[in-house]
């Protein structure tokens, strides 16, 4: 899985135009928040995550994927930032059969509040439209969301608030609500205070694409 994930992210920063990304990405997997089933909180910790982008003028993304091959839909997104790094919510793009729109009902992470997750800034939030499930991120699909960070926020701050984690100053915390598992039920999710390694080849992909970013620039000018 990490390394689809992390070869996802090489694509999205080649549609961006990014020519720098190999030490400006990174990808979390995702820690139950409820557990009203053990076999979906394994399924949704094992097939679910996201990777964190630096895309560009003062511009952050996270881009939401779901691995599969499991039953499962992700269904509301939602940030938690305690470290006043975020400032709107821009972009929102994703593959074919997901349709998501900003400002999620209900507000905030279901059972959030175990952990202390409060949607924040105001409307921190996005979730599929209806047909929920069938629109959400299921197996194989993409979800990409871009946030204009605050005046003099960096891409940087933003990896280390989200290494943070916990209900703490300082802290960045994305969580998701999924549905749609095979016996019916939906569970919550945040993200796992520690990026995934990328692999080697992923790593050697990124140097590449840098250099050919460079080689362009240098004959548009």
């Amino acid at each position: 899985m990490c390394l689809q994930v992390s070869f996802k992210a090489v694509a999205i920063a080649a549609v961006l135009g990014l020519s720098t990304v190999a030490a400006q990405a990174a990808t979390y997997n995702f820690d139950a928040v409820t557990s009203n089933s053990t076999t979906d909180t394994a399924t949704g910790m094992s097939q679910l995550s996201v990777d964190v982008l630096d895309s560009g003028s003062n511009t952050v993304s996270f881009t939401f994927n779901n691995s599969g091959p499991l039953a499962s839909s992700i269904t509301d997104v939602y940030w938690d930032d305690q470290a006043s790094l975020l400032g709107s919510m821009g972009l929102i793009t994703s593959s074919a059969g997901v349709d998501f729109s900003a400002g999620a009902k209900p507000g905030n992470l279901p059972g959030g509040n175990t952990i202390g997750f409060n949607a924040n800034p105001k409307g921190a939030s996005a979730d599929s439209n209806a047909p929920v499930q069938p629109n959400g991120v299921n197996p194989g699909e993409w979800l990409t969301i871009v946030w204009n960070l605050v005046a003099g926020a960096s891409f940087a701050d933003v990896i280390t608030a989200l290494d943070l984690g916990g209900d703490q100053t300082g802290s960045l915390r994305v969580g998701i609500h999924v549905q749609g598992f095979a016996g019916g039920g939906s569970e919550s999710f945040v993200n796992a205070p520690a990026p995934v390694p990328l692999p080697g080849a992923a790593l050697s992909l990124l140097a590449g694409l840098g250099a050919l970013g460079f080689v362009r620039r240098r004959r548009a000018a």
